[in-house]
């Protein structure tokens, strides 16, 4: 029964457009209810029904807070890339005239003329040549045509040779570098001031291309 009586109050608050929080009129006459915002009219039976306030809206909740955000240091400098220097490029050469060592940046040496008797071409003794019958041991130039002195063909006689190379590796390259590099300082030490210019732009050249040594 209370749940119709709500369902009938609701209905008579729609019909009479009442709002929350005011009196409405229950009448009964003649068998029939009526609610009606005014008192009921003389006679009716009346009862007085308050409509109850609703409930004020529930305030939205508020969206959570972010975690506060950490506090960052001060922003570390960029760091400069190391600029790369390659490993020097040299080549070892052997003289073709006495077999010394050298280096050299190329590798391609240029031919040049050597005697032919400081490459060997005569293996026999300075004693053997000129004690032999068809050597020409005799003083005078002309006495000594046509006699064959084989010394003598190798001391005056010239050849086209070229020293021999092959490229180093990295590490071959920074030793002779190195070593290179100590003896030009040696030299500078040993020099005379006015002596030195060339020596310590070596110097500086040579520390250069170490910097591929590193």
């Amino acid at each position: 029964m209370r749940a119709m009586r709500g369902a009938a109050v609701a209905i008579a608050l729609a019909a009479t457009g009442g709002a929350a929080g005011e009196t409405v009129y229950k009448c009964e006459a003649g068998g029939r209810t009526i609610y009606q915002q005014t008192p009921c009219a003389q006679g009716q039976r009346q009862q007085a029904i308050q409509l109850a306030d609703p409930a004020p809206p529930a305030e939205p909740s508020a969206p959570p807070r972010p975690p506060p955000a950490a506090e960052e240091g001060p922003a570390a400098a960029p760091v400069a890339p190391r600029s790369f220097t390659p490993p020097p490029t040299l080549f070892g050469c052997i003289r073709a005239t006495d077999g010394k060592p050298y280096t050299s940046p190329d590798g391609e040496p240029q031919p040049y003329m050597a005697p032919l008797g400081v490459l060997g071409a005569v293996s026999q003794s300075l004693a053997d040549t000129y004690g032999s019958r068809g050597a020409a041991i005799a003083s005078a130039p002309e006495l000594n045509r046509g006699k064959g002195n084989a010394a003598a063909v190798a001391t005056s006689n010239y050849v086209w040779v070229q020293d021999q190379c092959r490229q180093l590796s990295p590490a071959e390259a920074c030793g002779a570098l190195r070593d290179e590099a100590e003896a030009n300082q040696r030299a500078i030490r040993q020099a005379f001031k006015s002596e030195r210019g060339p020596l310590e732009a070596k110097d500086a050249q040579l520390r250069q291309q170490l910097q591929g040594c590193d």
